[in-house]
């Protein structure tokens, strides 16, 4: 049940942080689904290879060549997903800082309403 729940918090995150973003473009409620999957996905598989290929980078940024790993993730989905753009470097940037903004608030809702129940 919590898989379902995360996948619906990151599907409107995607939904919203694309509606606040006007160089990203998804183009229905199935896409944002499709690139929630993709990107938890991506995180899953791929991100720890492209960490452990880069730490020298993380370590020597202090962790701040952890957002270009998530820009590139980001670009990635936008490559498979159709209905999903992107429209650069910038943009995907900004996406994933949004997204982690978005999503940070959608989880603090989730924990809040978590304790009162």
């Amino acid at each position: 049940m919590n898989l379902v729940i995360q996948l619906i918090i990151s599907t409107l995150a995607v939904l919203v942080t694309s509606y606040l973003l006007p160089g990203v473009y998804v183009e229905n409620f199935m896409t944002a689904i499709l690139v929630a999957v993709a990107l938890g996905c991506l995180n899953t598989f791929l991100k720890p290879i492209l960490i452990l290929f880069a730490l020298p980078a993380v370590i020597l940024t202090f962790g701040l060549f952890l957002v270009v790993i998530n820009t590139l993730i980001i670009l990635l989905a936008d490559k498979l997903i159709e209905g999903f753009e992107v429209r650069g470097f910038g943009w995907a940037l900004l996406f994933s800082i949004v997204m982690w903004i978005v999503t940070g608030i959608f989880n603090a809702i989730k924990t809040r309403d978590e304790e009162v129940q």
